[in-house]
């Protein structure tokens, strides 16, 4: 497409818009996340000459001129991009993102963002409601090993922390991102030594005052009973497998007599929010969770149908607006803003997509200008302050779209102006279906 534009000397300024078409069935929210690299990406798209040299010598570019080849070596991302921060309750049909630039700038950046935004926000939006079925405990992940690739894991760690998890096992996350790195032993290290004892023992000596001791490769109330006799003060318990709730109720008690009462019980294996809820309403004595499968590969909801889609064109003075009208794939045209409402007691009770210029007092507009002329607009918060902003939005929105059994929809509204454009572009491009109507 990009040399078909070049070639055709059809060289516009274009809007793109990112959104997600439906929420998976077991959503009532998504969290969006990924900006900061898709940011990156942009500040430094370009293509090497080997690059070029492959495009070049592909038989489907054997009729494109070398213009187009020469165009290719001084590409850079010139545009403008609109985007809600990283750590908002974002919902079906919002933006989430809004790039304008030359059309082929725009059209080539597609790939990368699709990818990069809706897994960063598939996975934060799994984390966030992992965190709210902890009620307040501490949650690690632990997805590296069965996330889709090692850039995959270390971005679904990232992706987690910033929806309020306490860390990762994940080392080359925390090395890149800050992001606080726990761990514990696994059953190899237990395996390998002569006996567990042992294994206990010289895992203490190395790490005094962070140890977190896995005690189910044998017996696990067995396990216990030999650090308490040994005199063995671990951070904490690390239970993996068996009854959960029954384990953790029997290990506390046994710690709590025996004068461990700040060892915590941590709790991992196969976890999921919908586990971790169960596990609190039964009563279990367990401090914090690890999270690995379910969380760094949403398995429950593991693509989000996000896409990117054309919104306008500017072609000197003239503006066009354009949308999709496919059965079930209708988007609607021009740029939008999103307006979020809130009660009289702080909670958000709905959100407006308008048009870009439209106006609306006393609401919080979500999407707002992170990148002009192909440079950040300002720096780019920190992990910590995303996730303070998601801590704090995540508390306003209604409990009912917060239950993980709820089968309540968040309104999301479309305004007057918004829904005239689109019945004009329709006439426009339909219009033996405007006589038929």
């Amino acid at each position: 497409m990009a040399a078909a534009f070049f070639e055709s000397r059809f060289q516009p300024v274009a809007s793109f818009e990112l959104f997600v078409r439906h929420l998976p069935p077991e959503r009532r929210y998504l969290i969006a996340a990924g900006l900061e690299q898709a940011l990156d990406f942009l500040e430094s798209v370009c293509l090497s000459p080997e690059e070029i040299d492959f495009l070049r010598a592909h038989p489907s570019f054997k009729h494109v001129g070398p213009a187009f080849f020469d165009y290719l070596a001084s590409l850079r991302f010139t545009g403008e991009v609109w985007a809600v921060p990283e750590g908002t309750p974002v919902f079906a049909l919002e933006p989430l993102l809004r790039i304008t630039a030359p059309i082929i700038e725009a059209q080539l950046v597609e790939t990368f963002l699709l990818t990069t935004i809706t897994f960063q926000t598939s996975i934060a939006s799994k984390a966030a409601r992992i965190v709210d079925a902890a009620q307040g405990r501490d949650v690690v992940e632990f997805g590296a090993r069965r996330a889709h690739g090692p850039e995959a894991g270390v971005l679904a760690a990232r992706a987690a922390y910033l929806s309020g998890l306490a860390g990762t096992s994940n080392v080359e996350a925390g090395f890149r991102f800050a992001i606080p790195t726990l761990g514990t032993m696994a059953h190899s290290f237990v395996m390998a030594m002569p006996d567990e004892l042992e294994a206990f023992r010289r895992y203490c000596q190395v790490f005094p005052e962070t140890s977190v001791l896995l005690v189910d490769t044998y017996d696990t109330l067995a396990a216990v009973d030999k650090i308490i006799a040994a005199g063995l003060k671990p951070q904490g318990i690390r239970l993996d497998s068996g009854d959960l709730v029954e384990l953790s109720r029997a290990v506390r008690n046994k710690l709590d007599r025996a004068g461990l009462s700040s060892t915590r019980i941590f709790a991992s294996g196969d976890l999921d929010e919908t586990k971790i809820a169960s596990l609190i309403r039964k009563g279990a004595a367990i401090d914090a969770f690890g999270v690995g499968t379910a969380l760094a590969t949403s398995s429950d909801a593991p693509a989000l149908s996000g896409v990117y889609k054309l919104v306008e064109v500017k072609e000197g003075s003239q503006k066009s607006y354009h949308a999709k009208f496919s059965q079930d794939k209708m988007n609607y045209p021009g740029t939008k803003q999103i307006f979020r409402f809130a009660n009289a007691g702080g909670h958000y009770s709905h959100d407006l997509v308008a048009c870009a210029g439209e106006k609306c007092p006393d609401t919080e507009p979500l999407l707002t200008c992170v990148m002009k002329d192909g440079r950040r607009t300002d720096r780019s918060p920190t992990l910590p302050q995303i996730q303070n902003r998601f801590r704090q939005q995540l508390q306003r929105i209604p409990e009912r779209y917060r239950d993980l059994s709820s089968a309540d929809t968040y309104p999301v509204q479309f305004s007057g102006e918004l829904k005239r454009l689109l019945e004009r572009v329709r006439s426009q491009v339909m219009p033996e279906e405007r006589v038929t109507r």
